[in-house]
């Protein structure tokens, strides 16, 4: 029986009615991933897509983590966003109902899946990549078939060939944008396969060769919670590495207080510093995971916009960041994943988080979403009639391949 797997437990748990509050909900993070994909328009990864053929979704799947603003969920260290998003509008003929709930269905499979690995998966592999294939496969199965069996292989499928590796981190490459555009075009060949019967090992996560078995040391029980995990993710209010936003956000606290001056001590969980601790960033890409950088933004700058990781800033702050300097705290590790906070301290002062702005706990605001879509609109050069067309598609649209034709306008 398909409920004897772990995935064949998941496909029975997403087929589970979406109500309308959390379709409501997906419309927001809808808008969130329009704004990134539109924001990175003109970024180095659009102009080498610029010969490649597939259109606004192919293209969209590439640029939806460009610029480090993609929502995130925490104890599964994943981005869901630019995954879900690509394989969700994949079937334009689908009524905006049936596509919002499919996109749910994707957050939840991606989230559950995720949050399953351990941190020998997460020191190894790249998360949206290897739960993200998955879950574009349970997205493009859910929207066609509600038979629990055609959805379990769909994700079998998928399960079987997931990957992506973090070894692209340590040099500058577009492989972690093709990780997305992967995860998005084999997850939903899997489902389209599984559509016409070709099955799948449904036990590939907790088989003797499976992808526990092959990534990770020990792995957790697999959730099945009576929410939605949509509910669980959080917006990313600045442009940088997530790791990187607990410190801005305490840095902040104290710039408004007129005590972020002198040198500045950051304390932060230990895999902020694994992929944050770089002291002298020289690209756009090192500044966004650089926790030092960071921090100069914020004591020189004030809140963090795009334009502070480019590189006539980074070459500006060389001296801030020289004042910043950074050491794990070992009750803040304690608390990661469920919560990434951080310790600033400067000026005899010093401000402690443990939740960040857009997490659960602290929450951007429906208009808080719309006023960072639109920044990214606006750093993508969109019309404001573009804009205006966007935000109303996602917020208030009624067909989805109107929003695939809003993509191809403005890539």
């Amino acid at each position: 029986m398909v409920e004897h797997s772990l995935i064949g437990q998941l496909a029975q748990h997403l087929l589970r009615p979406v109500n309308t509050a959390t379709r409501a909900k997906a419309r927001l993070h809808l808008l969130d991933w329009m704004g990134c994909v539109a924001g990175a328009r003109r970024s180095e990864v659009a102009v080498a897509l610029g010969g490649v053929q597939g259109g606004a979704l192919v293209t969209s799947a590439f640029l939806g983590n460009v610029l480090e603003m993609d929502d995130v969920h925490r104890a599964a260290l994943l981005h869901p966003g630019p995954v879900i998003w690509p394989a969700a509008l994949g079937r334009p003929s689908a009524s905006i109902d049936d596509m919002l709930a499919a996109s749910v269905r994707g957050y939840e499979a991606m989230v559950a899946v995720g949050a399953s690995f351990d941190a020998q998966h997460y020191a190894q592999y790249h998360p949206t990549a290897t739960a993200g294939v998955i879950a574009a496969a349970a997205c493009e199965a859910s929207s066609a078939s509600s038979d629990p069996l055609i959805i379990a292989n769909a994700m079998a499928l998928a399960a079987s060939v997931s990957g992506g590796l973090w070894q692209t981190r340590h040099s500058t490459n577009m492989a972690k944008q093709w990780h997305v555009a992967n995860a998005v075009e084999t997850g939903r060949s899997a489902a389209s396969f599984a559509l016409s019967g070709i099955t799948g090992p449904l036990d590939i996560l907790e088989g003797v060769q499976g992808l526990y078995a092959a990534t990770c040391l020990n792995p957790m029980p697999m959730v099945f919670n009576n929410g939605w995990r949509i509910d669980e993710v959080s917006f990313k209010p600045w442009g940088a590495c997530r790791h990187a936003h607990p410190a801005i956000d305490a840095a902040l606290a104290l710039r408004a207080r007129g005590t972020l001056a002198g040198p500045i001590d950051v304390e932060t969980y230990a895999d902020a510093l694994t992929f944050c601790d770089r002291p002298d960033p020289t690209t756009p890409h090192q500044a966004k995971f650089s926790l030092q950088h960071a921090v100069a933004v914020v004591a020189a700058r004030g809140v963090p916009t795009l334009a502070d990781f480019e590189p006539d800033t980074i070459a500006l702050l060389a001296d801030a960041r020289a004042q910043v300097r950074v050491h794990e705290n070992a009750a803040i590790s304690a608390r990661y994943p469920a919560h990434f906070g951080a310790t600033v301290r400067a000026g005899g002062d010093e401000e402690a988080l443990i939740d960040t702005l857009g997490d659960p706990e602290r929450p951007l605001s429906g208009d808080g979403v719309i006023a960072k879509a639109r920044a990214l609109f606006a750093w993508g050069q969109l019309s404001p009639e573009q804009a205006d067309r966007g935000v109303t598609l996602a917020l208030e649209g009624d067909d989805p391949s109107a929003i695939v034709r809003w993509l191809d306008d403005i890539l």
